[in-house]
């Protein structure tokens, strides 16, 4: 998949590269990581960094920079807020609260995640957010999966962030857990809009679990070099 972004948007890598290189410095990204961590000290900083290296991974190879980060930490049980948005721009964090997984995907704590449609399952990795809509589950925002195999059918499989009332403190009082979707990262009510509005148009999202697999094969999270300006020329 990061190949196809490398073949997709050549002009654009092209251009970055023309004007002298990388999106930021080292010391920038450091600077801008430990900022984001800092304002949130619920999220596991190791998670974060990976999530930040996936979605720079992806700009660096011609995707359009973003304005926010929503990060999911799958590892962490659905009776836990798990979901932290941010603003890239000022490192504000904008939103910590539940999120949902799919039913397919585990009780309390979920373990398995799929690409398959009918699964009932939630799918890990890197999405770029992309337009709102209005469907039976309300106001709800579309996701593009950007990881072959282990997250690009997540359109064809109606993988959406949408509020549901299952999402809400009281399941987990009489449950001991939240409830659950058919996949989708669903989220309270009372934060859809707000979540919907902040994350929608070309903003990144990173699902996280210690699937060895992934962790070990992602090109998000093993990110290819960027090829110098002769060999795109040459292409």
């Amino acid at each position: 998949m990061v190949t196809r972004f490398l073949r997709t948007s050549l002009s654009a890598t092209l251009s970055l590269a023309l004007m002298g290189g990388n999106w930021h410095s080292s010391a920038d990204e450091l600077s801008s990581l430990a900022r984001l961590s800092k304002a949130a000290p619920g999220l596991d900083s190791a998670i974060l960094k990976r999530a930040v290296a996936a979605m720079d991974c992806a700009v660096k190879h011609g995707s359009e920079p973003a304005a926010r980060l929503a990060v999911i930490d799958f590892s962490l049980p659905s009776s836990e807020p798990r979901m932290w948005i941010f603003d890239l721009q000022t490192h504000a964090l904008l939103l910590e609260d539940l999120v949902a997984h799919g039913k397919g995907s585990g009780d309390n704590y979920a373990k398995s995640f799929s690409n398959i449609e009918g699964s009932n399952q939630s799918s890990i990795g890197l999405f770029r957010t992309q337009e709102s809509y209005i469907g039976h589950n309300g106001y709800s925002l579309r996701l593009d999966g950007l990881e072959e195999g282990i997250n690009d059918q997540a359109r064809n499989r109606a993988i959406v962030i949408h509020a549901a009332d299952y999402v809400d403190d009281s399941w987990v009082e009489n449950y001991g857990r939240i409830g659950r979707s058919e996949g989708c990262p669903a989220v309270r009510p009372e934060v859809a809009k707000m979540v919907v509005d902040n994350l929608k148009g070309g903003q990144f999202m990173f699902s996280y679990y210690p699937d060895e697999h992934w962790l070990a094969t992602s090109e998000f999270l093993h990110c290819p070099a960027v090829a110098n300006r002769e060999q795109l020329a040459a292409d």
